[in-house]
């Protein structure tokens, strides 16, 4: 990205900060947006440094009885003033932007495993294709004991220190010390960090002859491209119907979102548009040449769908595009511009909100504070599952309607056209103690994960279809956690015991097929997917 550089004097670091911040606050916003990304440039303006924060910083620098780290006092100072905002304005420390940055530029500087924390060891569960841990050598299933010969014991384990010790610069060499298929004697790899590229796309394949599945966990800068690449995948498949999963993704780029929804739309349809009080209203429409815009199209959505996605949504549901299956999204309808300070630092301020085709708002009330606005997610009511109770709940006062006449509500998300309550079949305290632990990952991965395929198993589509965990693997499960302190009853496991043999499964082909064998073996019991299936094809 091009940048204007930020300038300050030495020692006024905070002024130029915090009067950054409240220029913004009294929307005297200052700088350009980046192409269509909404990230601010840094900017460059000289301010009154007579300013009372400043005042007192200096007085507690120069007179406080005791040593104090007045830098930290800055961003405190920064960050008490979004709060006042909207739980979207936020500050962000140099690790968190760049951790931020990192994920909507789908890319980071690493040796390119996936890893699980084993006790006293760390599990590689996978390993990237042409990736600097394969070219080292490194393999699925090994076990790395140390890096760079200090072992990975107690605090070494922790996930931040770990990740510290993998992640690097590009160009620079991490030696790890693995062991490999029970051998004692450890192996020794060399590794040259380089380039990671992640994508967006979890999995994509054909459920059956004419559907086809796609997962999007993100809006990053390269989900358009990837999209459309699994698109022609699939259409070479024989794709008529596509279902899109959107649930659990919070979000990004919002040039992202309104590219992927072209893919769907008619040449001129209004995608979004945005507007504040200082932005003017703008619209984004699609173009021609949409991939799949005559296809049968379902998208999925539950209360972590968020931003990015409900934009998608939205526009699906007004025009009428497509039918939207699961439950009520979260309801963000908040546009942040990214603005990056010389220390590596951030701020995502708000600067606009966006509106679906129909004029709709879905960004829900802040009213009560950050706190409830986030905890509203996990709600465990009717108010988050049912399309009736948005009138009973008063969550909105407007009617819109789509292109052909169908009643929608503008305000706490996207409500579904068809609404799929969360299944509690399951759900029993034994249950519930095993997920809160994370008890079962730890049985899978120690107990039958290493364990080689047969034949029958080969593929993650054979796996799905053929494999089921048997009895005997079933019961070690069992005494496994009853080592740990957690004993059923046999009522507790008649009503707990398939969900516990379906996600074992899952976990299974995700360490074997990666994502899309575990999106293969979770989506056959999904109500959501089994729903969206008897809709494209009654329709």
């Amino acid at each position: 990205m091009n940048t204007v550089s930020f300038m300050s004097a030495n020692n006024n670091k905070f002024l130029y900060i915090l009067c950054i911040c409240l220029a913004m606050i009294f929307s005297f916003i200052l700088g350009t947006k980046y192409d269509q990304y909404r990230i601010g440039e840094r900017i460059s303006i000289d301010f009154n440094r007579n300013n009372k924060v400043n005042k007192v910083l200096n007085l507690i620098r120069k007179n406080y009885v005791d040593s104090v780290n007045v830098d930290s006092m800055e961003n405190m100072a920064i960050g008490e003033i979004l709060t006042h905002l909207d739980p979207h304005s936020v500050y962000l420390p140099p690790s968190q932007a760049k951790k931020q940055s990192e994920s909507l530029e789908g890319n980071f500087e690493g040796i390119g495993i996936e890893y699980y924390l084993l006790s006293d060891t760390i599990l590689v569960t996978s390993v990237r294709q042409s990736g600097p841990s394969e070219k080292a050598g490194l393999q699925k299933g090994d076990k790395i004991i140390a890096v760079n010969g200090e072992l990975l014991t107690g605090k070494g384990l922790l996930a931040f220190n770990l990740v510290n010790k993998l992640k690097g610069k590009k160009g620079s060499e991490v030696k790890v010390s693995v062991i490999r298929n029970g051998n004692k004697k450890p192996y020794q790899f060399s590794i040259v960090r380089d380039q990671i590229m992640v994508s967006s796309i979890d999995a994509a394949y054909m459920i059956n002859k004419e559907t086809a599945y796609i997962k999007i966990s993100k809006f990053d800068i390269k989900t358009e491209e990837d999209f459309t690449n699994k698109l022609l995948y699939l259409e070479e498949k024989g794709m008529k119907n596509l279902i899109l999963d959107l649930r659990g993704n919070g979000g990004g780029y919002l040039s992202a979102a309104t590219s992927l929804a072209d893919h769907f739309l008619k040449d001129k349809d209004l995608i979004v548009y945005t507007q504040g009080l200082h932005e003017p209203k703008t619209e984004y429409r699609a173009t021609e040449g949409g991939l799949f815009e005559k296809g049968k199209l379902a998208i999925l959505i539950d209360e972590q769908s968020a931003s990015a996605s409900e934009i998608v949504a939205g526009a699906i549901q007004d025009l009428d595009r497509g039918v939207i299956i699961g439950r009520r999204s979260f309801g963000k309808g908040l546009v942040q511009e990214q603005f990056s300070f010389e220390d590596g630092s951030a701020m995502n301020l708000t600067v606009a909100r966006y509106f679906t085709p129909s004029g709709r708002s879905i960004q829900k009330s802040y009213a009560k504070g950050n706190k409830a606005y986030y905890n509203s997610l996990y709600k465990d009511d009717e108010e988050n599952f049912y399309i009736d109770s948005i009138k009973r709940n008063n969550i909105s006062s407007h009617i819109f309607k789509t292109v052909s006449g169908r009643v929608i509500y503008d305000g706490s998300g996207i409500t579904p056209d068809y609404v799929i309550s969360v299944d509690t079949s399951h759900l029993t305290a034994f249950y519930k103690k095993i997920n809160n632990q994370n008890l079962l990952l730890e049985f899978t991965y120690r107990f039958l994960a290493q364990a080689p395929l047969s034949e029958q198993y080969k593929t993650a589509e054979q796996f799905y279809n053929n494999y089921a965990v048997s009895d005997q693997d079933f019961s070690r499960l069992l005494a496994f956690l009853k080592d740990k302190n957690i004993q059923a009853s046999p009522e507790e496991i008649k009503k707990s015991g398939m969900r516990l043999r379906n996600e074992i499964k899952s976990l299974l082909a995700r360490f074997h097929f990666k994502e899309e064998g575990f999106y293969r073996t979770v989506n056959g019991t999904d109500s959501m997917l089994t729903k969206a299936l008897d809709v494209l094809t009654k329709n």
